[in-house]
């Protein structure tokens, strides 16, 4: 009972993503709206799951994006070199002086405290990463040459546009091609969706991707918009995914993707934006696994937490093999994901391992 999955000293890296870095601009306790300064750090559903691989568990990952070669740029290629990834796979595109026709996405991105939720607002129109297509990456070179155990992607960058979701098609594609394990966190955003094809169109995307993904991450809610699955019962307005009906959703699911060789998601009961109930579940070889539960857990910022949780299910599988393990650590990365500001994980490996076995917030001395 695990996956196949390819040798360390057999590859260059252990894991790589596809995706957006945008900047994101923090107003801290304060909002957007109001904000007289900006705390900036950088995040992208894909790259936060490399980062995290790299800073909290010292895997070897790198990222394969676009930036425009400007000061902006410079910068977010400095905050990945920061986050020890691998900075080989990002194409650079000319500045045209004015961000016409290409520029640098930007996030602003409050945290919400109690009954006043997070707010995102993005600002990603004619990015670099947006308008990749396929051909911009040598895939046979990346995978078949260098060699890398773990391929990430996900929705979000499919949705983009209309050559990125041709491009994420692409690469797992060639990834599946030389045995390399697929992972994709499909995150829905309609309004991503909307101005390339709506729903229909993320079905039809999403469902030819998810022919060649090994493990697949999303809720039920994700499921059901982008693969087209339903069931029966669920209330979607509420914040709590019913652990049966996300159950009864995979076993259906994997009669449609035989090829899935693991599905999970984290399980949230939002109380609060600062406090919610936090654990996760995944569906490995007809059986499901589910993590120790954090009850109440304090959220100090919850972006960036379900990429924690999928950096830490990677890290337990291409570590242990084991997919009690692997959802394990990635509930209680997610979870420690959760407890600082920015998108990126500032987690140690000895921090979640002690959170796996039932450790408290004692201080440390």
């Amino acid at each position: 009972m695990s996956l196949k999955i390819k040798s360390a000293k057999d590859c260059t890296f252990d894991q790589i993503s596809l995706g957006e870095i945008m900047l994101r601009l923090d107003p801290g306790e304060g909002r957007v709206r109001t904000a007289r300064q900006f705390k900036v750090w950088e995040g992208g559903g894909e790259y936060n799951t490399s980062r995290g691989l790299r800073k909290c568990f010292g895997l070897r990952t790198a990222v394969a994006t676009a930036f425009v070669d400007n000061e902006v740029g410079h910068l977010l290629e400095d905050f990945v070199m920061q986050g020890g990834v691998c900075t080989d796979f990002i194409k650079w595109r000319e500045d045209d002086g004015m961000g016409r026709t290409v520029r640098n996405g930007l996030n602003f991105t409050e945290r919400g405290f109690g009954i006043r939720g997070a707010v995102g607002v993005p600002d990603r129109g004619n990015t670099a990463a947006s308008q990749l297509k396929p051909g911009d990456f040598d895939w046979e070179h990346i995978f078949g040459k260098l060699g890398v155990r773990w391929f990430h992607t996900g929705g979000i960058f499919a949705a983009l546009s209309e050559t990125t979701a041709a491009l994420t098609i692409e690469a797992v594609k060639a990834a599946a091609k030389y045995g390399t394990i697929v992972s994709y966190d499909l995150n829905y955003r309609p309004s991503l969706w909307k101005s390339i094809g709506g729903l229909k169109k993320a079905q039809e995307v999403n469902r030819e991707i998810a022919s060649y993904v090994d493990v697949m991450i999303g809720n039920e809610e994700d499921f059901t918009a982008s693969l087209g699955f339903e069931v029966k019962g669920v209330d979607h307005n509420i914040s709590t995914i019913p652990v049966d009906a996300f159950k009864a959703m995979i076993e259906t699911a994997v009669k449609d993707f035989p090829n899935f060789k693991v599905a999970a998601t984290t399980l949230r009961r939002v109380i609060t934006a600062t406090k919610n109930d936090w654990s996760a579940i995944c569906w490995h070889d007809g059986k499901f696994f589910e993590s120790r539960k954090y009850a109440e857990l304090e959220i100090l910022d919850r972006v960036g937490g379900g990429d924690g949780f999928a950096s830490g299910l990677s890290f337990g599988f291409l570590e242990h093999n084991d997919p009690q393990k692997a959802v394990e650590y990635g509930a209680a990365h997610g979870a420690l994901a959760s407890t600082t500001p920015g998108d990126t994980s500032m987690a140690t490996r000895k921090e979640v391992e002690k959170q796996i076995a039932g450790g408290g917030a004692r201080v440390v001395r």
